[in-house]
């Protein structure tokens, strides 16, 4: 490879960090993501992850489940108080209801042990286009008198107040107006939003749309902006009648 075609490769790569307290996972995991050109850090549980987001900020945190002195979850819980750095879980665990907590705390993806390099790094390069802004012609889009959304600016203006929405929770925020007044099913949101590999993660669009409610409508429980089809998807209110 030329020096010049080496510099592109670097550029292209993220800083990752890996969280594990088995060696040979972080041994396979940072082989095949230095194979893609990115940077790797290690971290053998949750406290010493916590000192490396804070001293290295990378782009991607890969996040062991279950770890001694302090778990993967309790991790992610103190992560989120201070940094919406995205965070895939990693987990022995193939029950549902472990895959929801995660997602619940704020993980943005999760993959079950044990995975392979195709896995790994599609999964991988799934969050780092979801964190790619949507744009659109109009600079401001205005709901009503409540809701305005600036997409260009990653900006939404809920009664007068700046509220602030995570990458993945823009995407579908986006996807949902640009089909104002269409029913937008659920595969393809899964599609658009995460990839087409995640096209059986049904829950993943449960989850999020909950998450936009709680900080888009004035009463989640009754929405008035993203409706809810039943058995097919969910529409956003037709603004532009």
């Amino acid at each position: 490879m030329l020096k010049s075609e080496q510099l592109d490769a670097q550029r292209k790569g993220k800083r990752i960090l890996v969280v594990d307290d088995e060696p040979r996972m972080i041994g396979f995991i940072r082989m095949n993501l230095e194979l893609e050109s990115h940077q790797v850090f290690e971290a053998r549980n949750g406290l010493e992850a916590l000192d490396v987001i804070r001293t290295q900020l990378p782009d991607l945190v890969l996040l062991d489940v279950m770890m001694p002195e302090l778990d993967g979850f309790e991790t992610l819980r103190m992560l989120r108080e201070f940094s919406d750095i995205p965070v895939i879980m990693l987990t022995a665990k193939g029950e549902e209801s472990d895959k929801v907590t995660g997602l619940e705390l704020g993980a943005d993806d999760y993959i079950t042990k044990p995975f392979g390099t195709r896995e790994l790094t599609s999964r991988i390069k799934a969050i780092f286009r979801r964190l790619e802004k949507p744009t659109t012609d109009q600079a401001v889009l205005r709901i009503d008198e409540r809701l305005s959304i600036d997409f260009n600016r990653r900006e939404v203006i809920v009664a007068g107040e700046h509220v602030k929405l995570r990458p993945t929770e823009y995407r579908l925020l986006y996807h949902l107006v640009r089909n104002a007044g269409w029913t937008v099913p659920h595969d393809q949101i899964l599609q658009k939003v995460w990839g087409y590999e995640y096209r059986d993660e049904a829950h993943y669009v449960r989850l999020y749309v909950n998450y936009l409610r709680e900080k888009i409508e004035t009463d989640p429980s009754n929405p008035q902006y993203i409706i809810t089809e039943r058995g097919v998807g969910y529409r956003f209110v037709d603004f532009r009648k």
